[in-house]
């Protein structure tokens, strides 16, 4: 049987949805069921407006947080570390006994070892050229 290779920079919704659906059910007969649950904590000022947010999702006993932010008025008021404390909670909720998160910020990575967060892993020079580096972290809950 042949293959033929594709390579593009816009992928149509389907196949990318596709490559998900394949690599979960994969995934789930070689591990088990992730019970994958995503989660939002969100915070908004008192006019309505979403002033800074974390979105997650759980699976496998951990909670993975994928973006955290905080508009720029809110900023250095300890506001991050209350989101990471009520997603660490509602992830306890669901049986989560650890979390983990990236960044290459640096004053992100002192917001998240405050919370209790220990980096694990490290890519130098990232992104390129920048200096920084991407740093990967994990509290046990």
């Amino acid at each position: 049987m042949s293959v033929r290779l594709t390579v593009t920079t816009e992928p149509s919704a389907d196949d990318v949805a596709a490559i998900g659906r394949e690599l979960t059910a994969f995934n789930d007969a070689d591990v088990g069921d992730a019970n994958r649950v995503p989660l939002a904590v969100l915070m908004h000022d008192d006019a309505g407006k979403l002033v800074g947010g974390l979105s997650a999702w759980m699976a496998w006993g951990w909670i993975y947080i994928q973006w955290l932010w905080l508009d720029d008025a809110h900023r250095g008021q300890g506001l991050a570390g209350q989101l990471l404390e009520a997603a660490e909670a509602e992830a306890i909720r669901h049986g989560c006994h650890g979390a983990h998160i990236d960044t290459f910020s640096p004053i992100a990575l002192k917001t998240y070892q405050r919370a209790g967060y220990v980096p694990f892993g490290a890519i130098e020079d990232f992104p390129i050229g920048s200096g920084r580096t991407r740093t990967y972290l994990q509290k046990r809950l």
